[in-house]
């Protein structure tokens, strides 16, 4: 299951730095975006310019490092990745056998 949710986080975080380079349709908007997050200008000129080739600028460019993990949590993402381990851990922790004598039963070890 973690496997799972890592990919599934992965996909998500691509899929919505596509969207943000989606809403910045021209080049001045794309380098105003990406010097806004720390891009160098020299950088920041050359990728603006890539235009519809979205799934490489989201996977391969510097726009993958421009919008991180971090970035995007402060912006009020919750990683599912995160978020299953947080509940799993919760799980197994309720889940431990209680220190009272009881071994999977009501009547106790058994002789």
């Amino acid at each position: 299951m973690k496997t799972a949710m890592t990919k599934v986080d992965e996909h998500l975080r691509t899929r919505i730095r596509v969207i943000i380079w989606k809403q910045w349709k021209k080049k001045s908007r794309r380098l105003w975006g990406l010097l806004k997050l720390g891009v160098p200008k020299w950088i920041a000129d050359k990728v603006s310019g890539w235009g519809d080739h979205y799934q490489f600028i989201a996977l391969k460019s510097v726009l993958k490092q421009a919008v991180s993990k971090p970035v995007l949590a402060l912006q009020g993402l919750v990683s599912c990745l995160d978020y299953y381990l947080e509940k799993h851990e919760l799980k197994i922790g309720l889940n431990r056998r209680m220190p009272n004598g009881t071994y999977g039963g009501v009547r106790g070890a058994r002789n």
